[in-house]
């Protein structure tokens, strides 16, 4: 059976995250009062301008992030934008040349192995179809109608990349920003004008997006991935300009979300013969007054002398150890020479590697289950139920397609079933099949509730194309519901909101509101409940007591008596109750 994903109705939903009014102000470079022609890009030049447009998405992401056409507390656009971006200028900066080809597919691996989200696919796809085009110039200077021809191929590949394209989205504003360029390009070779009138293109056609998604126009925001990829723009022109100090890229370990339902998972090295026993991280902080950025490049090459795969990026505030070493004492040691030494990790890579040797010999079952929930009570629930791995994250840290296939891989399984459990991981989900050998098969849950249904059903002896099936009935019978709290005003539909409301969502938009989450949980119950339904399942979260939700399921079991109502401390962070009504 080839790779499958398995797909179900078109939605007439578009992606919910949005943003508004740009937060950074450009200004054309001038010297002696005259502007200063840069007529081409070397590679050089490019991977500083992809440097400094990574930073300014970095630093506007929570901005981008609040603008969410719903308004609660998981706007993830900016944030799935940034990880994205980070990951491919982490791969760059392992290039120790100008090289454009290294460069073009650094940048193309890296973002496709950290797409998160939707947001994060499609911008992995806008930059592999740029570097496409960019990696083929070779020994050539690149102009500003090859940048533009980069768009071009950077919007098509997008496109491409996605089942059902939506108008209004950042699809609309990087195919608008392309076609705008490429007749810029024919009269304009400074590239801070073009880049400049690229970039007012952009910001015309996102004003326009309202226009397009009704959903957009009835939160009063425009849409917060063509608000990232305008920023991304912004900071190529700023860091040409030099008006964007770019900073050294520090790769922060805590974003990473991937962990199975035991611990973390440790990075999976190949299985051979380790040179170099011990995995040694570290921060150094309090950095010393006689210290000096040579002094850390000095230390940078003494870690390379002890070992390899050497990470040492920072600055005079803070510096990011990584090296792989039979001494980690005297990396430690170095180290101390800099400054204070935090957050030690060591790991006795010896022991992993006979741990994966030992792996390696478990024989494949016919199929195996990953999925993707937050809160320990539902991950171990899941557990419970069979599912082989248990990605952690959801809507505020969506794993990257290299952590669905790293899952996958660690599963001894011959066809492996994806559970994304968010219509925001469902690409990310489709990317991972790229990055594995193994078969495959998504399916497209939207919630974890439809998750924990399709384990319970899960049949070992089942046929794929069974399971399948049954899977996508399952999910036909679950109804989703969840109670949070909103984080700005705002009006939907009928319901007129304020900062704090408790409100509660069905899996497609906000259809009550009250002063408290066991209150809203009773009003969801009653709007969604039909006769057919069997059983509710109530997850309780973190902040939510269980004498608390004893009392809602009480309540709705009094109103409701033929149905079955059960309560499970899911644990789930943000969401008071997310609610199974089957």
């Amino acid at each position: 059976m080839n790779k499958t994903t398995v797909k179900k109705k078109a939605s007439t939903k578009t992606s919910s995250k949005t943003t508004s009014k740009a937060t950074t102000k450009v200004k054309v470079a001038e010297v002696a009062g005259e502007k200063t022609p840069i007529l081409n890009l070397t590679g050089a030049m490019l991977k500083r301008m992809f440097l400094g447009a990574y930073n300014l998405l970095d630093k506007n992401k929570e901005y981008i992030n609040s603008m969410n056409v719903f308004p609660v507390p998981d706007g993830d656009t900016g944030l799935n934008m940034s990880l994205t971006f980070r990951s491919a200028m982490t791969e760059i900066e392992n290039v120790g040349s100008s090289n454009l080809v290294e460069l073009t597919e650094g940048i193309a691996r890296g973002a496709l192995k950290g797409a998160r989200g939707n947001s994060g696919v499609i911008t992995s796809q806008i930059l592999k179809g740029m570097m496409s085009v960019i990696g083929k110039v070779g020994s050539a200077k690149i102009t500003t109608r090859v940048f533009a021809a980069a768009m071009t191929e950077g919007a098509k590949t997008a496109y491409a990349a996605v089942t059902l394209p939506k108008e209004g989205t950042i699809l609309t504003v990087i195919r608008v920003m392309a076609e705008e360029a490429e007749k810029i390009a024919r009269n304009t070779t400074d590239f801070i004008s073009f880049l400049q009138k690229v970039v007012d293109a952009g910001e015309v056609i996102l004003a326009k997006t309202p226009d397009m998604l009704p959903v957009l126009k009835k939160a009063g925001v425009v849409d917060s991935g063509g608000r990232g990829i305008i920023t991304i723009f912004m900071g190529l022109l700023a860091t040409l300009e030099g008006n964007l100090e770019v900073k050294e890229l520090k790769k922060d370990t805590d974003t990473m979300v991937f962990r199975d339902t035991a611990d973390e998972v440790a990075e999976i090295e190949d299985i051979g013969e380790i040179e170099f026993a011990y995995c040694t991280e570290f921060f150094v902080v309090n950095i010393k007054k006689t210290t000096t950025m040579a002094s850390i490049d000095k230390f940078r090459v003494r870690l390379m002398e002890l070992g390899d795969s050497v990470i040492c990026v920072g600055d005079l505030t803070m510096v990011k150890v990584h090296v792989h070493t039979n001494t980690p004492n005297l990396a430690l040691g170095a180290a101390l020479e800099l400054g204070e030494i935090t957050k030690i990790k060591i790991e006795n890579m010896l022991e992993q590697n006979r741990e994966l040797r030992n792996n390696r010999n478990i024989p494949d079952k016919e199929q195996g289950m990953v999925q993707v929930a937050t809160g320990e009570g539902i991950c171990n629930l899941l557990r419970d139920l069979g599912v082989d791995f248990v990605i952690k994250g959801g809507q505020t840290s969506n794993p990257s397609a290299e952590e669905i296939a790293t899952a996958c891989d660690r599963v001894h399984a011959k066809t492996v079933f994806v559970f994304p459990n968010n219509k925001n991981i469902t690409l990310a989900a489709m990317n991972a099949q790229s990055l594995t050998k193994k078969n495959i098969v998504i399916i497209p849950t939207k919630s974890v509730c439809e998750g924990i249904s399709a384990a319970i059903a899960f049949s070992p002896d089942a046929s794929v194309d069974e399971n399948t099936e049954t899977f996508l009935q399952t999910m036909e019978n679950v109804v989703s519901a969840s109670v949070t709290y909103a984080v700005r005003d705002t009006k939907m539909d009928n319901l007129d909101i304020k900062k704090g409301d408790t409100i509660g969502l069905d899996e497609k938009a906000i259809i009550a509101k009250g002063k408290n989450p066991n209150e809203v949980a009773m009003k969801l119950c009653e709007i969604l409940y039909k006769d057919s339904m069997g059983s509710i399942t109530i997850y309780f979260g973190e902040d939510v007591k269980e004498s608390d939700a004893q009392a809602v399921a009480e309540k709705i079991q009094n109103k409701f008596p033929m149905v079955d109502v059960t309560i499970v401390n899911g644990g789930q962070n943000i969401y008071y109750y997310v609610i199974a009504l089957e």
